[in-house]
């Protein structure tokens, strides 16, 4: 630093830095915030980082650009960011606070007490080998066995019933478990936080691993973790083909069960147009940086929708996410119809003769036995559908309060 320098000191909070193209995404890993912005202001930032005066930083950023360059307006828009340690006053700023990203979430990074380094073992070279190895090998037993492959009546592991159907939701749950804990193992393998929460897509209530410190890591390093999933997945599904061939000629009911609701799931996350595991694969293959954002606002402005507030912001998009949106668009409008055909069609039907068990148990009354088992499994099979409306409608309160 020269000793003559003017200027105020800039305070920043731990920030990290990341090449994306032809910008550089700054972020805050604690609190989930990240921002794309030109190689200037990463210049401005690294200078801040060192102790540079605001002045000092100007005239790196100017040396850089070859045009003066407005560090004050760039200090103030990283402050709104909660980037910025004191306040416009020079006090201390209030620490910013972890933004959410589902309705309901943990309201902190969980690190838990597996160290980086034996969270390591399980996405070594080695392991992804055999992660491909097993996925396949579940695709080789299903084009040599046709038979391995699930029927929908394999869901009754108790005979055509509601009781196979707890059973069938119950385990779903365990699984999905298993699937959202790899993610979460991933990031930590990466030295990253991560934390659970749930959130619907469409009238689905689906558990969700928050994974939003891998932007704070370079591209290449996100698929691991957004992939985990699939992986552990691949293992499963490995290990229950492999029981039903050893079987022979009598297969085991509950595992054609787990192979049903594993395959469903594995194909679950194809649905690119759900927000998936995949979905964020693609993100990261294209460089997407708000592809959500954009395919919403470009099928608004397809069908005359745009407001002049959303037209410029538009405007103003990636043009990446601008180039991509527009095939993307169309695959979700796709996926959204089919998902409501398949609402109507499969659903439905399910649901209402769910609804005349329901009536039917509950009509024996309170003193019953069959009342109360009746009143505890319609619990279990209408949760996911109440919690998907309830998340929904959560969001909607939260969506209107001032």
């Amino acid at each position: 630093m020269n000793a003559g320098s003017t200027g105020p000191h800039v305070r920043l909070r731990p920030i990290t830095l990341v090449e994306e193209g032809d910008d550089v995404l700054v972020g805050q890993p604690e609190t989930g915030t990240f921002v794309a912005v030109p190689q200037v202001g990463a210049v401005v930032i690294r200078a801040l980082q060192r102790g540079a005066t605001t002045d000092e930083a100007a005239a790196e950023a100017e040396q850089h650009a070859g045009e003066p360059v407005d560090v004050a307006a760039f200090v103030d828009a990283l402050r709104e960011l909660g980037f910025v340690e004191d306040g416009e006053d020079g006090d201390q700023a209030a620490a910013p606070q972890l933004r959410p990203t589902a309705p309901l979430q943990q309201r902190r990074w969980m690190r838990g007490p597996l160290r980086q380094q034996h969270a390591r073992i399980f996405f070594t070279p080695v392991a992804w080998a055999c992660y491909a190895g097993t996925f396949a090998f579940c695709v080789a037993c299903f084009a040599v066995r046709p038979d391995l492959w699930p029927q929908a009546g394999d869901i009754f592991v108790v005979g055509e019933n509601v009781g196979s159907v707890l059973i069938a939701i119950l385990l779903s749950y365990v699984l999905t478990g298993v699937h959202e804990i790899w993610h979460w193992l991933g990031a930590r393998a990466l030295g990253l936080s991560a934390r659970f929460g749930l959130d619907r897509r469409m009238y689905f209530l689906v558990f969700e691993t928050d994974m939003s410190q891998l932007w704070s890591v370079p591209r290449r390093q996100r698929y691991g973790p957004q992939l985990a999933g699939l992986a552990i997945d691949s293992v499963v599904l490995a290990a229950l083909l492999t029981v039903q061939l050893a079987a022979g000629g009598q297969p085991s009911r509950l595992v054609g069960t787990l192979i049903y609701l594993k395959v469903v799931t594995m194909l679950w996350q194809c649905m690119v147009f759900m927000r998936t595991d995949l979905y964020g694969v693609l993100v990261t293959a294209t460089g997407c940086r708000n592809l959500w954002e954009i395919k919403s606002l470009l099928l608004r402005r397809a069908f005359g929708r745009l407001t002049a507030e959303q037209a410029a912001e538009l405007d103003a998009a990636d043009p990446r996410d601008v180039r991509v949106g527009r095939i993307f668009r169309w695959c979700y409008l796709a996926g959204f119809l089919a998902a409501v055909a398949y609402f109507g069609y499969f659903l439905l039907p399910v649901i209402l003769r769910l609804l005349v068990w329901t009536a039917d148990g509950l009509s024996a009354g309170p003193l019953t036995s069959e009342f109360w088992l009746t009143a505890a499994g319609s619990a279990v099979v209408y949760l996911p559908l109440l919690g998907a409306g309830g998340i929904w409608l959560v969001s909607r309160i939260r969506g209107r309060a001032p």
